[in-house]
């Protein structure tokens, strides 16, 4: 085959498995891509390789993914690498163009019905026809649940049973769903329009029950491309066999790794079972990491590596490519305020040091936690931008409770303690202070409400002083009326536009994302993993979400959490997923914050170790005191370590204990490799404290220099200090 020589130009810089996925043969291709490792880069470079050499025509190749961001940068990259023609779109554009071009063909003339921009409107009507009284966090719940059947090919009188089998958090009881999803496609087809599902349904059913649509779609589109594998959902995946039409030109690119949106109906199975499914599949992983350092990298595959489920029988180890960088930090504080305040003195900082301030992102679990770092933020005079959801004091539901706050100044008593005052209060906007309902949008409203709770906390824990003479004063409870003028103060601080700023965004939402300096913030458990995480296949979402998160880190990673909510509160504990560390040596102990944070009890500065060949992260203690991975190579002085044995051993029998009770093996073997030359260097080693510094320090240097251990360990003893 003769080969054009702009196909080749497309393989230079290629890694050995990019250049494997690009070049592979026609057919079922299924690229195993870990974060960072070039995905769009490798799927591109396939069309255009393949373009370029004449093996195929742009114009027929069809490539979809799931967000328009996504599609658009595909565009991209192929006009760079000289290809024109290739349709890139998004699931929904690909099929509303296809259903626009045939609908006089399918709707006998008929224009096309309108298109749904939401289905909260329909269905709080359709929760009316059947009795149930919803507000809008509620009708979104319901939305939600109708999206992720009508996505999982479900039909209303399946319902039940489908919910029941999926384990569904179902907003209300699943009988009277199934009465609103019903109701909802009656009150749709009333108005004449559709929604976006029916839409992929009516692309799927124009090809396969039209043979004249099916053979010119399949006769246009005869190459496809999916990228985001692992999120595609059972109506998607239909969408795709009617494309193909029982051919096998088909490349997928994905990450089992990064399953998160499952909630929608999304799955990985598709994805896990492709070589199944296409018996002659070409198969390529993709591990070397080009987005993160050796360090994030390597605390990456320890969080993963811990996963069970379908999920991780995909899961990738992946290889650091960038150059070392600092190791990530495992910060604990002793309330959320403190660790808010220290997370905005840190990005301070990094800006101050040339940082650009939307390279940083702090990413949480929940969008109710985002209040504490907006206010902590703004008083460090740090800009921000909220990514995919409102500033806190923008939502509807915080907005509706300040109104509720203002009105019930004037009807409950001003000696009322603060939060009994505000819990009152915002029982008049439908929050109760027992457990969260079910259903995410709700769920959400009941967690910025409860938010303001926890603020009125806080806020009743610092009285205000009040002047009773030039040189006294007394303390005075705060009141509601006080509460009130805060939050005012704090949403018009906050209210200040931004145009570039540090990111606040959710977990999911922050998902195709990078930037230089992360922080995850709020890893406790009961936050990460959520408390709604009850199943085991719940749980390991939850740590994808961490992994997904830890991932978007190129140079910096702050991991952090919170030993109580509140000042004095109850005592949480660490998230699950979190390595476990060693928390007894080399421990810092700082004041968390600044200003009035300063005064708190101190915070714990954790170090996560990384291997100082590989950069993975060090778990086992042992391979924490030789700083290396133990199959990465050693490279270990033997005359030195002969000398320190021997040493060892007239030390320990002059103070007659065992060998190990000076030095343990590991220790000895670190020195012998790591050969330090300072008393701080000597110290840096796990095993060796300020105690073993001042008894065995000079002695081991001098070793280390070359000395002999006749001259530095006469016929003397070594007293040991009570």
């Amino acid at each position: 085959m003769v080969v054009h020589s702009g196909s080749e130009k497309v393989l230079a810089g290629l890694d050995p498995e990019q250049r494997s996925a690009v070049t592979a043969p026609a057919g079922p291709v299924c690229i195993l891509a870990g974060a960072g490792t070039g995905k769009t880069r490798a799927i591109t470079s396939r069309i255009a390789h393949r373009a370029l050499s004449g093996e195929i025509s742009p114009r027929h190749v069809l490539a979809v993914t799931f967000t328009a961001r996504a599609a658009a940068e595909m565009r991209s990259r192929l006009t760079v690498l000289g290809v024109g023609g290739v349709q890139a779109r998004t699931f929904h554009a690909a099929a509303l163009r296809q259903v626009r071009y045939f609908a006089p063909r399918l709707l006998a003339g008929r224009a096309m019905p309108e298109l749904l921009d939401s289905k909260v409107r329909l269905v709080t009507l359709a929760a009316a026809r059947v009795g149930l009284r919803t507000d809008r966090a509620a009708a979104r719940d319901l939305a939600g649940e109708i999206e992720w059947a009508k996505s999982s090919l479900v039909e209303p009188s399946e319902y039940v049973v489908s919910a029941a089998r999926a384990l569904r958090d179902t907003p209300h009881e699943p009988a009277k769903v199934a009465e609103v999803f019903t109701a909802y496609e009656q009150v749709k087809r009333s108005n004449g329009v559709i929604d976006f599902e029916d839409m992929l349904r009516a692309a799927v059913w124009g090809i396969e029950e039209h043979s004249d649509v099916g053979e010119q779609v399949r006769g246009q589109y005869r190459h496809f491309v999916v990228d985001e594998y692992q999120d595609v959902n059972p109506l998607q995946q239909r969408l795709l066999d009617a494309w193909l039409g029982g051919r096998n030109d088909l490349t997928v690119v994905g990450d089992a790794s990064q399953t998160i949106y499952s909630f929608t109906g999304a799955t990985s199975a598709y994805l896990v079972d492709f070589p199944r499914r296409h018996r002659n599949a070409t198969v390529v992983r993709l591990v070397r990491d080009y987005r993160s350092t050796p360090q994030v990298v390597g605390l990456a595959n320890a969080v993963i590596s811990q996963a069970r489920g379908t999920e991780a029988r995909l899961r990738l180890e992946l290889s650091g490519q960038r150059p070392p960088g600092p190791e990530p930090d495992l910060r604990i504080f002793t309330d959320e305020p403190a660790e808010a305040n220290a997370v905005a003195a840190r990005c301070r900082s990094l800006i101050d040091a040339g940082t650009p301030a939307k390279e940083i992102a702090v990413l949480f679990r929940i969008n109710a936690q985002s209040e504490a770092y907006e206010k902590a933020l703004t008083e460090a005079a740090v800009p921000y931008v909220v990514q995919g959801a409102e500033r806190f004091f923008e939502r509807t539901e915080v907005r509706q409770a300040m109104v509720a706050l203002r009105a019930a100044t004037r009807s409950i008593p001003g000696e009322t303690p603060l939060p009994v005052a505000v819990v009152e209060a915002l029982t008049a906007v439908g929050w109760a202070p027992d457990a969260p309902p079910a259903g995410g949008a709700a769920r959400e409203r009941w967690e910025a409400l409860s938010a303001l709770v926890q603020l009125s906390e806080e806020y009743a824990a610092t009285p205000e002083m009040v002047p009773i003479g030039e040189a006294a004063s007394v303390e005075r409870p705060v009141t509601l009326s006080d509460f009130t003028e805060e939050l005012a103060r704090r949403a018009a601080q906050q209210h200040v536009p931004t145009v570039d700023g540090v990111t606040l965004a959710s977990l999911h939402s922050a998902k195709g994302l990078e930037w230089d300096a992360v922080f995850l913030v709020g890893l406790a458990e009961g936050t990460l993993p959520t408390t709604y995480a009850k199943t085991v296949e719940q749980v390991e979402e939850e740590r994808r979400l961490l992994y997904v998160g830890i991932t978007r880190a190129r140079q910096w990673l702050w991991l952090s959490y919170a030993a109580a909510r509140s000042p004095g509160g109850r005592a949480r504990r660490p998230s699950r997923f979190l390595p476990q560390l060693d928390r007894s040596g080399g421990a810092e102990r700082a004041t968390g914050g600044a200003g009035p944070a300063a005064k708190r009890p101190e915070r714990r500065r954790t170090q996560i170790v990384s291997c100082r060949i590989c950069g993975a992260t060090l778990l086992a203690g042992p391979d924490r005191k030789l700083g290396r991975c133990p199959t990465c190579p050693s490279d270990i002085d033997e005359e030195l370590h002969e000398r320190l044995s021997e040493w060892r051993r007239r030390v320990a029998g002059a103070q007659k204990v065992p060998a190990y009770v000076v030095f343990t093996d590991a220790t000895l073997i670190a020195l012998a490799e790591r050969r330090p030359g300072r008393p701080e260097e000597l110290i840096a080693i796990a095993g060796i404290g300020p105690r073993k510094l001042g008894l065995y320090g000079e002695s081991v240097l001098a070793l280390v220099g070359g000395a002999g251990v006749d001259d530095v360990c006469p016929e003397k003893t070594f007293e040991i200090s009570s």
